[in-house]
């Protein structure tokens, strides 16, 4: 299963892959170097077919659990004063996405969007400290029942220039369900109110949807 953000891409790399793949059968003499080339065209496409997966899970939801937004593992755990929307200290939770993880983003609560916006900004690696507020990104907020207001920041980095929101402000969302999708690798910041239990640690690798982050 792939995801809808992919569809495009996959048609038009198909499409190329396989006219370079002819040429190469048709013009090519050096039978070596034919396999070669088609070998590195399939892998090549291989890639791109991993990279926009939508892997079907069976999601265990609860307003009283947080679940990481994306795959990836846990690169920050840590409080920190947000300028953006809550003007206040929260908890961090970081999660970094390779090209080989699943790029979709689920909500990680459900509720009330409160809060949806686009940021054009730099396109530093995503570990640098300063990518949460000088890269690229979208920040959605949804207010849940039990936790408030939760904050999910999806950031571009070095190889990541193309980020998909779908939150609009005032729509009820579930927990789980599409929220974005972020192509070529980068990094999904969760922000919690002081005193949230966190439930990973730091280099832990997390599953979207499925992973806990946290609970009360």
């Amino acid at each position: 299963m792939f995801h809808k953000e992919g569809q495009k891409i996959i048609l038009a790399a198909l499409s190329i892959l396989l006219a370079l793949g002819l040429s190469a059968h048709f013009f090519l003499d050096n039978e070596p170097l034919k396999k070669i080339l088609v070998s590195v065209l399939i892998l090549f496409f291989l890639l791109i077919l991993q990279f926009f997966r939508n892997p079907k899970r069976d999601f265990q939801l609860s307003d009283n659990y947080v679940l990481s937004p994306v795959d990836g593992k846990v690169v920050v755990i840590e409080e920190v004063f947000d300028k953006e929307f809550f003007n206040e200290k929260r908890i961090q939770i970081s999660v970094f996405m390779s090209p080989i993880n699943v790029h979709v983003t689920r909500y990680p609560v459900g509720g009330k969007v409160v809060y949806s916006k686009y940021h054009p900004g730099k396109y530093l690696v995503a570990w640098h400290p300063k990518s949460s507020e000088e890269n690229e990104r979208t920040t959605v907020v949804v207010n849940n029942e039990i936790f408030g207001d939760v904050l999910h920041r999806q950031i571009a980095g070095a190889l990541a220039k193309r980020i998909v929101n779908y939150a609009v402000e005032g729509q009820k969302v579930n927990q789980a369900e599409d929220s974005g999708f972020i192509k070529f690798g980068s990094r999904v910041d969760v922000l919690l109110p002081l005193g949230t239990k966190v439930n990973v640690k730091l280099n832990q690798k997390v599953k979207g949807g499925i992973t806990i982050l946290a609970e009360k």
